[in-house]
Protein backbone atom coordinates (compact mmCIF):
# COMPACT_ATOMS: atom_id res chain seq x y z
CA UNK A 1 0.00 0.00 0.00
CA UNK A 2 1.48 3.67 -1.13
CA UNK A 3 1.05 6.41 1.22
CA UNK A 4 1.98 9.79 1.13
CA UNK A 5 4.93 10.54 3.26
CA UNK A 6 5.52 13.68 4.72
CA UNK A 7 8.44 15.72 3.18
CA UNK A 8 8.34 19.10 5.54
CA UNK A 9 7.66 19.43 9.07
CA UNK A 10 4.34 21.02 8.94
CA UNK A 11 2.78 18.28 6.36
CA UNK A 12 4.21 16.14 9.28
CA UNK A 13 2.53 17.72 11.93
CA UNK A 14 -0.97 18.16 9.45
CA UNK A 15 -0.70 14.16 9.41
CA UNK A 16 0.14 13.92 12.46
CA UNK A 17 -2.70 15.56 13.60
CA UNK A 18 -5.55 14.27 16.00
CA UNK A 19 -5.00 11.64 19.35
CA UNK A 20 -2.88 8.79 18.74
CA UNK A 21 -2.73 5.33 21.21
CA UNK A 22 1.53 5.17 21.71
CA UNK A 23 2.50 1.95 23.60
CA UNK A 24 5.95 2.36 24.13
CA UNK A 25 8.87 0.00 25.19
CA UNK A 26 11.67 1.62 27.60
CA UNK A 27 15.63 0.60 27.85
CA UNK A 28 17.59 1.78 30.21
CA UNK A 29 20.56 1.17 30.66
CA UNK A 30 21.47 2.66 34.18
CA UNK A 31 20.02 0.79 37.35
CA UNK A 32 18.53 4.21 38.72
CA UNK A 33 15.94 5.39 36.38
CA UNK A 34 12.93 3.47 36.94
CA UNK A 35 10.91 1.55 34.05
CA UNK A 36 8.82 4.09 31.91
CA UNK A 37 7.05 1.39 29.05
CA UNK A 38 3.66 1.97 29.55
CA UNK A 39 0.47 3.24 27.27
CA UNK A 40 -0.44 6.96 26.64
CA UNK A 41 -2.45 8.76 24.48
CA UNK A 42 -0.48 11.95 22.33
CA UNK A 43 -2.85 14.68 21.41
CA UNK A 44 -1.85 16.89 18.51
CA UNK A 45 -2.87 20.17 17.44
CA UNK A 46 -1.65 22.21 13.79
CA UNK A 47 -0.78 25.49 15.22
CA UNK A 48 -0.79 28.55 12.51
CA UNK A 49 2.26 30.40 12.46
CA UNK A 50 0.77 33.59 13.89
CA UNK A 51 -0.94 31.72 17.18
CA UNK A 52 -0.45 33.26 20.34
CA UNK A 53 1.24 30.00 21.75
CA UNK A 54 3.75 30.14 18.58
CA UNK A 55 4.39 34.04 18.56
CA UNK A 56 5.18 33.49 22.55
CA UNK A 57 7.55 30.53 22.15
CA UNK A 58 9.62 32.79 19.61
CA UNK A 59 9.81 35.94 21.81
CA UNK A 60 10.61 33.80 24.68
CA UNK A 61 13.98 32.31 22.61
CA UNK A 62 14.81 35.85 20.76
CA UNK A 63 14.07 34.42 17.30
CA UNK A 64 11.83 36.60 14.79
CA UNK A 65 8.30 35.21 14.62
CA UNK A 66 8.05 35.96 10.93
CA UNK A 67 10.55 32.99 10.67
CA UNK A 68 8.64 30.68 12.02
CA UNK A 69 6.45 28.28 9.33
CA UNK A 70 3.85 27.39 11.78
CA UNK A 71 4.02 24.63 14.37
CA UNK A 72 2.12 21.94 17.01
CA UNK A 73 0.78 21.07 20.23
CA UNK A 74 1.67 17.91 21.64
CA UNK A 75 0.20 16.51 24.70
CA UNK A 76 0.94 13.55 26.76
CA UNK A 77 -1.42 12.12 28.99
CA UNK A 78 -1.14 7.83 30.37
CA UNK A 79 -4.24 6.67 28.63
CA UNK A 80 -6.18 5.76 31.63
CA UNK A 81 -6.00 9.37 33.29
CA UNK A 82 -9.01 11.16 34.03
CA UNK A 83 -7.45 13.93 35.81
CA UNK A 84 -6.51 17.51 34.30
CA UNK A 85 -3.79 17.58 31.99
CA UNK A 86 -0.47 18.57 33.18
CA UNK A 87 1.52 21.37 31.67
CA UNK A 88 4.56 19.65 31.99
CA UNK A 89 3.36 16.76 29.91
CA UNK A 90 3.01 19.29 27.21
CA UNK A 91 4.65 20.98 24.66
CA UNK A 92 4.63 23.95 21.78
CA UNK A 93 7.11 22.98 19.01
CA UNK A 94 7.58 26.04 16.55
CA UNK A 95 9.02 25.08 12.75
CA UNK A 96 11.48 26.95 12.05
CA UNK A 97 12.47 25.41 8.04
CA UNK A 98 15.19 25.70 6.19
CA UNK A 99 15.03 26.73 2.33
CA UNK A 100 14.71 23.62 1.29
CA UNK A 101 11.62 22.80 3.53
CA UNK A 102 12.97 19.67 4.19
CA UNK A 103 15.23 20.28 7.29
CA UNK A 104 15.24 23.08 9.85
CA UNK A 105 15.30 23.53 13.49
CA UNK A 106 12.62 23.36 15.93
CA UNK A 107 11.97 25.56 18.78
CA UNK A 108 10.12 24.20 22.06
CA UNK A 109 9.17 25.83 24.82
CA UNK A 110 10.10 22.95 27.10
CA UNK A 111 12.26 19.66 25.95
CA UNK A 112 11.59 16.18 26.92
CA UNK A 113 14.35 14.72 28.21
CA UNK A 114 15.35 17.84 30.43
CA UNK A 115 12.16 20.36 31.03
CA UNK A 116 13.83 23.46 29.50
CA UNK A 117 13.08 25.32 26.28
CA UNK A 118 15.64 23.73 23.13
CA UNK A 119 16.15 23.86 19.89
CA UNK A 120 16.55 20.98 17.87
CA UNK A 121 17.84 20.05 14.37
CA UNK A 122 15.39 18.47 12.15
CA UNK A 123 15.43 17.10 8.45
CA UNK A 124 13.76 14.21 6.19
CA UNK A 125 14.76 11.45 4.39
CA UNK A 126 13.41 10.89 0.85
CA UNK A 127 11.77 7.64 2.47
CA UNK A 128 9.53 10.15 4.91
CA UNK A 129 11.62 9.29 8.25
CA UNK A 130 12.08 12.64 10.14
CA UNK A 131 15.03 12.66 12.36
CA UNK A 132 15.41 14.87 15.36
CA UNK A 133 18.41 15.75 17.31
CA UNK A 134 18.24 17.77 20.02
CA UNK A 135 21.32 19.05 22.44
CA UNK A 136 20.49 19.87 26.40
CA UNK A 137 22.46 21.09 28.88
CA UNK A 138 23.79 17.55 30.09
CA UNK A 139 22.08 15.24 27.80
CA UNK A 140 21.26 14.65 23.80
CA UNK A 141 18.16 13.33 21.95
CA UNK A 142 17.57 11.52 18.58
CA UNK A 143 14.37 10.78 17.50
CA UNK A 144 13.04 9.02 14.21
CA UNK A 145 9.67 8.34 13.54
CA UNK A 146 7.99 7.39 10.39
CA UNK A 147 4.34 6.48 8.89
CA UNK A 148 3.93 3.17 8.22
CA UNK A 149 -0.11 3.88 6.88
CA UNK A 150 -2.01 6.98 7.63
CA UNK A 151 -3.60 5.91 10.49
CA UNK A 152 0.13 4.26 12.25
CA UNK A 153 3.32 5.13 13.12
CA UNK A 154 6.30 4.33 14.46
CA UNK A 155 9.24 6.16 16.81
CA UNK A 156 12.15 5.54 18.24
CA UNK A 157 14.75 7.50 20.43
CA UNK A 158 18.10 7.23 22.34
CA UNK A 159 19.09 9.48 25.14
CA UNK A 160 22.81 9.96 25.74
CA UNK A 161 24.43 11.47 28.00
CA UNK A 162 28.59 11.97 29.22
CA UNK A 163 28.85 8.51 29.81
CA UNK A 164 26.81 6.68 26.42
CA UNK A 165 23.50 5.95 25.68
CA UNK A 166 21.64 5.51 28.60
CA UNK A 167 17.86 5.42 27.50
CA UNK A 168 16.47 3.72 24.48
CA UNK A 169 12.71 3.85 23.16
CA UNK A 170 10.50 2.14 20.79
CA UNK A 171 6.87 3.31 20.64
CA UNK A 172 3.97 2.62 18.08
CA UNK A 173 1.48 4.80 18.01
CA UNK A 174 -2.39 3.95 16.69
CA UNK A 175 -4.42 7.28 15.79
CA UNK A 176 -7.84 7.39 17.82
CA UNK A 177 -10.67 7.54 15.86
CA UNK A 178 -12.59 10.58 16.60
CA UNK A 179 -16.31 10.75 17.77
CA UNK A 180 -17.38 12.57 14.49
CA UNK A 181 -15.39 9.79 12.46
CA UNK A 182 -17.25 6.98 14.71
CA UNK A 183 -20.43 8.56 14.15
CA UNK A 184 -20.24 8.96 10.48
CA UNK A 185 -19.74 5.18 10.46
CA UNK A 186 -22.25 4.07 12.67
CA UNK A 187 -24.78 6.38 10.61
CA UNK A 188 -22.73 4.80 7.28
CA UNK A 189 -23.83 1.11 8.83
CA UNK A 190 -27.30 1.81 9.85
CA UNK A 191 -28.41 3.55 5.93
CA UNK A 192 -27.02 -0.14 4.77
CA UNK A 193 -29.36 -2.13 7.06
Amino acid sequence: MQIDVPQTMMEFFQKSEGTWFSQRTVHNFDSVTPDQSGESNISIEVLAANHAQILAVCEHQGLDPAKAGGGGSFLWQDNQDKKEQDPDKAAIIVDIPDANGRSGKLLRNQGYVERIPVVSRYWFGKDGILTIDTDYDNNQGQERCWFINDDFRVRVSTVRSNNGVYIMTYSSERRCVSTAALEKMVLNNQARG
